[in-house]
């Protein structure tokens, strides 16, 4: 089916390709499916697929020594309550800047959840939810949105296991654009044609899993 967005390829490298629109499950998967992700900011919807792409192999995620107790103490869980998770991410960034995670963007990517795309990975000590991150999984892609820590290193746990579980079904993992963070748990940032080529082939392989939510987090 042909796209209603614009070719990513020919898009600005670091400004929208679009704006407008809603964030309809139908168009949210037309979108990610062409390496655009939106962008909400003051009730307006931004559409973006920036050049160079920010990603993930899971194998080259980089496990500090630091990190180790946390992975020891912290549980992680996939998929246990979606729909808690994204309105903790939600409140969490309340409380410190205006946040793009509105009821629309809450709304629409539990519906995406609900119809098998998007997930959550929840971090939590001593049963208390303390972090974790949240994305969408088409084919062998996981396209990552936010993360999260109220506790220390709460995020960086998260991704630790998403990765180290993902690693053996050969997925990788869009984190849109680098930032100190990202870099220092090993993104690599590529050019955009080289996403879209990946996306293209991985986004069409089957995952090499029934459920998200079946998968034993992976922290050793």
């Amino acid at each position: 089916m042909k796209s209603i967005f614009p070719d990513p390829s020919k898009a600005p490298k670091d400004e929208p390709l679009g704006l407008g629109g809603d964030l309809s499950s139908e168009i949210l998967i037309d979108a990610y499916t062409h390496g655009i992700f939106p962008w909400p900011c003051d009730g307006m919807i931004f559409w973006h697929s920036p050049d160079p792409r920010a990603i993930f192999y899971p194998k080259d995620v980089k496990i500090q020594k630091s990190l180790k107790p946390f992975l020891r103490d912290y549980r992680v869980k996939f998929d246990y309550n979606f729909r808690n998770f994204i309105n903790f991410c939600k409140t969490q960034r309340e409380l410190k800047e205006p946040t793009w995670i509105d009821q629309n963007v809450v709304d629409s990517y539990t519906q995406m959840h609900d119809l098998g795309y998007a997930h959550s990975v929840e971090v939590y000590y001593n049963d208390e939810l303390i972090g974790g991150l949240y994305g969408l999984i088409f084919g062998k892609v996981f396209c990552g949105e936010s993360m999260i820590s109220k506790g220390k290193n709460a995020s960086k746990v998260a991704l630790v296991a998403l990765a180290k579980t993902l690693a053996k079904y050969d997925f990788i993992i869009d984190a849109q654009v680098m930032n100190p963070h990202l870099e220092f748990m090993g993104a690599k940032d590529i050019s955009r044609d080289e996403f879209l080529a990946i996306l293209k082939i991985k986004s069409n392989q089957p995952s090499g899993f029934a459920k998200f939510s079946d998968l034993e987090p992976n922290l050793e």
